[in-house]
C-alpha cells in the first residue's frame, strides 16, 4: 500500500512522511477517526514507507522486496493484530485468522466490519482482542527485527482489547522494545483504555470531502458525477458507506417508485390505492420500513431545496432529479416542516413497535392534506 493509492488525507500523509523522513516516529501512533475513511490504508502505507528500501518522491517505491512483501501482507517485521472470535481455539490469536485477514485487506481495504464478521464466521460472538494475543505479541517482540530497523505492530480496533489484554498492551507501550513501533487504528477512540490512549501520539483522519468520494466512485465504479455526488453526500465522508450504498441501488430504486406512488396518490386523494400502498410497505418488516421512511424524509428535504432553486446544495441521483424537477414545487415553506415531522413521527412509531398499517395509512392521509397546503 502506497500513500498515492489512498484518496485524500494529504495533511495526514505529509505528517506521516515527515515522521519517517526525520526518524522521529513515535513508538505508539494512533490513527483515529470515522469508519470507512481509509485509516487502515494509511497505517499500511506508513509501515511500508518506513520499511521501503528506495523511498522516492515522498512515497515507497512499490518495487523493492520490502514493498512487495507489504503488498501481500507478508513482511516479516510487520505484525497485524485485530479482533477475533475464539472459534474453537483455546488461546485465540490473530495468526489463526491471517488467511481471512489477507482476504479482508484485498476485498475491503476501507475495513467493512460486517464483512469481517462474515469472514471469521463470528455468528453471535463479538470479536475481541484476547489476552492470548497480548502474550503472543510480547513473545514476538522479544526478538530483534529480522531485516528492518523497526518491527511494526499494526493493531486494528484497539477499543476491542479485553481488559487484561489492554493492561498487558499498556506495559508494552510504556516500556517499548527499542526497535518496536505500534500503529493503532481506531474507529471509536473514546473506548480505548485511557492510559493507553494518553501514551499515544494521535492523528485524526477526518471524513473525506464529498468531491473526493464522488471522484473515486466515478473512477472505480463508472458512475455519472451526478449519481456519484448524491451517494457521496449521503455517505457523510465515508468511502465504505459510499461503496455499501451501491449495493442498495436496487432497494433505492424501489423506494423511489414507492415514494412517487405515495405522493401521486395522496395528491389525487386515491384512498383505496393508498390502502394498497400501505399494505405493500407494511409487508417489508420494521427495519426496511424505517429505511424507506428515512429515504422519503431525505427526498422531502431535497425537493424543498430544489424548490428554493439552490442547485449546489442538491444531492439527487439522475432518477430522483427527473421526478423532483416536476414534484419539488409541491414542497414549500408552508408544508415542508409539517411533512418532515410526519415522517419523523412515523419512524419513531415504527421503531417503537406500533402497528405499521395504522402508522403508514395515517401518514398517507396526512400527505393528502399537506401536499395542497
Amino acid at each position: 500500500m502506497k500513500f498515492s493509492d489512498i484518496p485524500g488525507h494529504q495533511s495526514v500523509k505529509e505528517r506521516l512522511r515527515s515522521m519517517a523522513d526525520n526518524d522521529r516516529i513515535p513508538h505508539a501512533l494512533l490513527i483515529e477517526g470515522p469508519s470507512g475513511t481509509g485509516k487502515m490504508m494509511l497505517a499500511r502505507a506508513m509501515a511500508q514507507y518506513i520499511h521501503c528500501e528506495n523511498r522516492n518522491g515522498g512515497d515507497s517505491c512499490g518495487e523493492c522486496p520490502a514493498c512487495i512483501q507489504h503488498r501481500s501482507i507478508n513482511h516479516i517485521d510487520t505484525i497485524y493484530s485485530f479482533p477475533i472470535v475464539k472459534g474453537g481455539h483455546e488461546n485465540p490469536v490473530s495468526d489463526d485468522y491471517m488467511d481471512q485477514w489477507r482476504r479482508m485487506s484485498e476485498d475491503s481495504p476501507y475495513m467493512d466490519f460486517l464483512h469481517w464478521l462474515s469472514l471469521i464466521q463470528a455468528g453471535n460472538s463479538q470479536p475481541q482482542i484476547f489476552v492470548s494475543e497480548a502474550d503472543s505479541l510480547i513473545h514476538k517482540l522479544s526478538f530483534t527485527a529480522h531485516k528492518a530497523k523497526y518491527k511494526i505492530v499494526i493493531m486494528w480496533l484497539p477499543e476491542r482489547l479485553k481488559t487484561e489484554a489492554a493492561n498487558k498492551m499498556l506495559k508494552l507501550i510504556e516500556e517499548p522494545f527499542h526497535d518496536t513501533l505500534f500503529i493503532l487504528v481506531s474507529n471509536d477512540a473514546k473506548k480505548i483504555l485511557p492510559t493507553i490512549y494518553s501514551r499515544t501520539q494521535r492523528i485524526i483522519a477526518h471524513r473525506l470531502p464529498d468531491e473526493i468520494v464522488a471522484n473515486r466512485l466515478v473512477e472505480t465504479k463508472g458512475l455519472s458525477m451526478t449519481d456519484a455526488m448524491a451517494i457521496a453526500h449521503n455517505a457523510d465522508g465515508s468511502m465504505l458507506a459510499a461503496e455499501t450504498a451501491l449495493s442498495f441501488s436496487k432497494e433505492e430504486k424501489q423506494f423511489l417508485e414507492l415514494f412517487m406512488s405515495l405522493m401521486r396518490k395522496a395528491y389525487q386523494n386515491q384512498m383505496a390505492d393508498l390502502k394498497e400502498w400501505t399494505v405493500t410497505i407494511s409487508a417489508f418488516g420494521r427495519e426496511t420500513i424505517i429505511r424507506f421512511l428515512n429515504y422519503c424524509l431525505r427526498l422531502v428535504r431535497e425537493n424543498f431545496i430544489m424548490n428554493l432553486n439552490v442547485p449546489q446544495l442538491n444531492y439527487l441521483n439522475s432518477a430522483e432529479a427527473a421526478f423532483s424537477s416536476k414534484f419539488s414545487r409541491f414542497i414549500n415553506e408552508r408544508n415542508v416542516e409539517r411533512i418532515s415531522q410526519e415522517f419523523d413521527s412515523a419512524i419513531t412509531d415504527i421503531a417503537g413497535n406500533a402497528n405499521p398499517k395504522l402508522v403508514l395509512f395515517d401518514l398517507a392521509v396526512r400527505m393528502c392534506i399537506y401536499l395542497k397546503a
